[in-house]
Order: structure tokens, then C-alpha cells, then sequence
């Protein structure tokens, strides 16, 4: 029975990467879409692909930021698959390696109950190229989670986790239920179910 659902958001709860959205209105989405790529795919360590995807977003207007995380396109099925496991009684938690602009704003519609993410740091309304969170490395999701799992009272055998890539790895660890969606063959190749339709409500079936 699980009780405890964790999901990625960029590529898995929503259609794309936030930060990718952003390099486009900077004009420098191929620069920073490579950096994405090769950290997802396991090629590059994620602090360091981080923290050099953000220092392009650099004199970006905050205004822009929000107007765009506003818009992010979340994954279809992703409100029928939520509802689902809230039905249930399942918790459901959003780690992500991406920016609270884009977790803290699809919590609000899709309801999951939480979101442990990245900020964006900004400065007489711009961004200033830092970052800083509770997602900035490719182990942060492992610990949170089993700090999660110990505040809750769930077990691993009561966990399940929904990732896309490399920085997935670390919570796939502490989850009895490791689902790959759409994912980069890193993560597949550590996942009990793989999922190649981008539709969230085939994991639906594996629950």
C-alpha cells in the first residue's frame, strides 16, 4: 500500500524544463537546453549544470519569470493521475531540481501537498544569475526524501517516486515503487516500471 508519492517536475509533472522556458525569453535557449540535456542524461554533475544554466537567466525581469511560470504546460493526465492517489490517501510531494516560480504555482492547481525546489535569487526586480534551495544537488532528493519518510512515518516499502533523469536517482534509492517516465536510460535502467507515453495517467494502472 503506498503512502507516500514523489514526483520530478520538470520533463515529469510538467511538459518541458522551466529553466528552458526562461533561456528562450533571455535568448539563449540552445546554450542552456545542451547544459539541461547533458545534466539529465547523467554527463554532468547537477550543482554545476545548475548553477551554469542559471548565470544565463542573468538581468532576466522577474516579471517575465512569473508571467512565464504562470504558463508552464503540465503533463497530460497529471490532474486525473494526482487525483487519483489523493483518493487514496496518498501524500504527494514534488521534488524538484527546477525553481519554486513553477512548483509553487502548479501546487495551487494541481493540489499536491507540497513542493521542495529551487529560488530563482533576484534584485531590484531582475534576476541576478544565483540560485540557491533545497534541490541544488544530484543527492538532494534522496536526503529529503528520507527525512520525509521519517517525519511521516512511511517506510520505503509505503514510498513510490516518479522521475525522468539522472538527478532522480538519489530518491529512486528510497522508494519501493521507482517509476521511469519518458526517461533518460540512466534512470530507466534503476526504475521497477517504465513508463514511454507522455501520459501520466498510465502510471494510473502500476498503482
Amino acid at each position: 500500500m503506498i503512502k507516500l508519492c514523489v514526483f520530478d517536475f520538470d520533463s515529469t509533472l510538467m511538459d518541458g524544463e522551466t529553466i528552458d522556458f526562461l533561456a528562450q525569453a533571455c535568448k539563449v535557449g540552445d546554450e542552456v537546453s545542451k547544459i539541461t540535456r547533458m545534466a539529465m542524461a547523467g554527463e554532468l554533475d547537477f550543482f554545476e549544470s545548475l548553477t551554469r544554466r542559471v548565470a544565463y537567466l542573468k538581468g532576466l525581469e522577474l516579471s517575465i519569470v512569473d508571467e512565464i511560470c504562470e504558463k508552464l504546460p503540465l503533463m497530460n493526465g497529471a490532474f486525473d493521475l494526482i487525483d487519483h492517489l489523493k483518493s487514496k490517501g496518498v501524500k504527494v510531494v514534488v521534488f524538484s531540481g527546477g525553481f519554486h516560480s513553477g512548483t509553487d504555482r502548479a501546487q495551487k492547481k494541481l493540489k499536491f501537498d507540497a513542493s521542495f525546489a529551487n529560488i530563482l535569487h533576484h534584485k531590484d526586480g531582475r534576476l541576478t544569475g544565483l540560485v540557491g534551495g533545497e534541490m541544488m544537488f544530484g543527492f538532494s532528493k534522496g536526503i529529503m526524501m528520507q527525512s520525509l519518510q521519517s517525519l511521516l512515518g512511511i517506510s520505503k516499502e509505503e514510498t513510490m517516486s516518479v522521475g525522468d533523469g539522472a538527478n532522480d536517482l538519489s530518491m529512486f534509492e528510497h522508494s519501493n515503487i521507482k517509476i521511469a517516465f519518458c526517461a533518460k536510460e540512466i534512470l530507466r535502467a534503476k526504475a521497477t516500471h517504465c513508463v514511454d507515453t507522455k501520459d501520466l495517467r498510465e502510471i494510473i494502472k502500476i498503482v
